[in-house]
């Protein structure tokens, strides 16, 4: 006869659950007890066995074997490893690239255990002590476990975590000593911190056709500039990469830093560091009325990885930007709102002051009509929502080489012409093809003028602007003996907006500053006191058109088509440029309404004779487009985005001005 036992567990074992005693000798159809949970039926409480001394040694066996596999779902954490400090064989040195925070021990080890699979490998014992320090290292595991599902890319990009070391003791004053994988004794921020790091760094990575397939190219060697834009472009792609990977998985890392990114020389891969401060993009528990809150949540985090990643390329290709004051200076442009596209004209003194020749991340920033300086841009824009994603970033055309073929958008073009005419007119080399060749790129800006409405100059118009290039006269001293020399050295112009209730009024002021120069020899010797004249008005925006003439319109109308810019226009492959298709017969413009103007001029030299200064301002007159003396010969606006504007004269001509950026003295 088969023997069997039925019995309650103790209400602290598991409270209202029934025990099955199965008849001793009989198979066990699971290897663990079978557990029924939920409240019983007050009938089956009455139950009974007669015999009572087998039912409770079942019930007793029962409750060992519950708590026994309890223990074992504790230690079954998935790809979490638990070691023992026996395992590892522990290193009297420590790589310079591995320094943690002030409550962190940095040890290397390797692994002894020949059951591990991680026998021989090299490893990282971090041992955290603090509160927030342990915090860190579990939801670093915490985070292994939902990323380690797709292996092939958290090996690729992700700094390897494989567990946790077991204490020996209890209590809250023992360390948590986290295991993670060894990638190369340096972060990428020592590596950028070698005089030579570039040629040590491209050696150690090694990199062949394979690595230079995944960025879109197919040459090795080169310029030394053409290597490094290649080797940025694969650290970089990596790097979004890995990033997108988190947010992917609705995780944002939250501490993207030089420190933090790794190199590794055995796959030749970027490695985003230990995630120990990821932060999920939803809560736990979503519900109808958290939708909105969790998107906006999703969409902050993204931008702040984003903005971190815009600074990793910044200090990746502008080692100027490796000394701490210089980028402190770089956070303070931006943290006071100016606008990211005018990096560049903030950065030029930075840049040429180390590198007078020429500045290698200078040029790459520069190459593809600025490409690299959009990214930037783009990646740090001041408003959130702005901000470039990762997948976008990765179809940029600063980080694909020649053999993608990248459909560029129309803020791309507008960008790519507008830095090539201004490269072009800071070369100072105005021959005949190039003047034509700037008249023809700002033609190109008009036609794309991104706000031709007035509702666009007046988010853009107000600021200062300096003044870069005129398409009309170019009067210099070169070939002239002037006495007094004058020496031209900024015209800017600033719109400012006015007091009164007209919100389409602005106040306008032109600012010229020069240098009186007394000595005949002024090539050798540019010295004399500073001077400006200053002109102030007030002008109105509205509504106009521009309207380009055509040759079948008439006689008169073919003179004036001969001699505009529609001509070469037409003559031009510029249909390539957008979706245009014919050229336009108008295009929407601002009309320059400018009322009466104050002039005035300043001279630091109490030497100075009345008709020495009259001499002086009619010098300065002479060198300087007569629009910005006379600022009621400007007619309308062509062109205006946030860091370039385009306004006409009576004559015709076009003035291109840049926004001025802010010095660094002054930052």
């Amino acid at each position: 006869m088969a023997l069997c036992g039925v019995a309650f567990l103790p209400a602290a074992a598991a409270p209202d659950a029934l025990r099955i005693g199965l008849p001793i000798g009989a198979a066990s159809p699971s290897p663990r007890p079978r557990r029924l949970t939920g409240p019983l039926h007050p009938r089956r409480r009455q139950a009974t066995c007669s015999l009572g001394r087998i039912a409770s040694f079942a019930a007793s066996t029962g409750a060992e074997e519950v708590a026994a596999a309890e223990a074992a779902d504790e230690e079954e954490v998935g790809p979490v490893v638990k070691f023992k400090m026996s395992h590892f064989i522990v290193s009297d040195h420590v790589s310079v690239g591995l320094q943690g925070r002030s409550d962190e021990v940095i040890y290397e080890a390797t692994v002894r255990d020949p059951n591990s699979p991680l026998y021989n490998s090299r490893v990282v014992l971090r041992q955290l002590t603090s509160v927030q320090a342990k915090r860190r290292g579990r939801r670093a595991l915490e985070v292994l476990k939902r990323l380690a599902r797709r292996k092939l890319m958290y090996h690729s990009y992700a700094m390897q975590v494989y567990g946790y070391v077991s204490p020996s003791n209890t209590g809250d004053d023992v360390p948590f000593t986290l295991v993670h994988g060894y990638h190369g004794s340096y972060s990428l921020r020592h590596w950028l911190q070698l005089s030579d790091w570039f040629p040590t760094l491209e050696a150690t990575l090694a990199l062949d056709e394979e690595c230079l397939r995944r960025v879109g190219d197919d040459s090795t060697g080169g310029p030394a500039v053409t290597r490094q834009l290649r080797l940025t472009r694969i650290l970089m792609r990596d790097l979004l990469i890995g990033v997108n990977y988190l947010h992917s998985h609705g995780l944002a890392h939250t501490e993207l830093r030089l420190e933090n990114v790794h190199i590794s020389p055995v796959d030749k891969h970027v490695k985003i560091g230990i995630l120990g401060n990821a932060v999920d993009f939803y809560n736990s528990n979503p519900n109808d009325s958290m939708v909105d809150r969790n998107s906006n949540r999703r969409k902050m985090m993204i931008a702040f990885d984003m903005r971190c990643v815009g600074f990793i390329m910044a200090k990746l290709i502008l080692r100027e930007l490796m000394d701490a004051s210089t980028f402190l200076k770089f956070k303070s442009f931006l943290t006071k709102g100016n606008d990211p596209s005018c990096l560049r004209g903030f950065l030029l003194p930075i840049l040429f002051r180390d590198s007078p020749s020429g500045n290698a991340g200078l040029q790459i920033m520069d190459r593809n009509w600025g490409a690299g300086w959009n990214l930037l841009s783009r990646l740090l824009a001041l408003k959130p929502s702005e901000r470039i994603s990762c997948l976008d970033a990765l179809r940029h055309p600063f980080l694909c080489g020649p053999k993608w073929r990248t459909g560029p958008s129309m803020d791309l073009i507008r960008w790519g012409l507008g830095s090539t005419t201004v490269r072009m007119a800071e070369d100072y080399i105005y021959v005949g093809h190039q003047r034509n060749r700037i008249a023809y790129f700002i033609e190109l800006m008009e036609l794309l003028n991104p706000s031709p409405r007035t509702k666009g100059w007046f988010n853009f118009l107000p600021g200062r602007w300096r003044l870069l290039y005129s398409t009309g006269r170019h009067i210099g001293l070169t070939l002239r003996q002037t006495t007094p020399s004058v020496l031209i050295r900024d015209v800017h112009l600033t719109f400012t907006k006015a007091s009164d209730s007209d919100h389409r009024t602005f106040s306008l002021v032109s600012d010229i500053s020069f240098k009186v120069i007394p000595t005949p020899e002024w090539p050798h010797d540019k010295s004399g006191p500073p001077g400006s004249l200053r002109v102030e008005s007030c002008v109105k925006i509205c509504p106009g058109r521009r309207l380009y003439p055509k040759e079948e319109d008439g006689e008169a109308s073919s003179t004036l088509f001969q001699n505009s810019s529609a001509h070469n226009l037409s003559r031009r492959k510029w249909k390539g440029m957008g979706n245009i298709k014919e050229l336009p017969s108008s295009v929407p413009t601002v009309k320059l309404l400018v009322d009466d103007i104050d002039v005035s001029m300043r001279l630091d030299s109490s030497s100075l004779s009345v008709d020495t200064a009259e001499k002086v301002l009619r010098e300065v007159r002479t060198q300087i487009p007569f629009e910005m003396f006379d600022v009621s010969k400007f007619v309308c606006g062509t062109y205006v985005d946030s860091r370039m504007m385009v306004l006409r004269g009576v004559s015709g001509s076009a003035l291109l001005f840049t926004r001025s950026c802010p010095t660094n003295d002054a930052i």
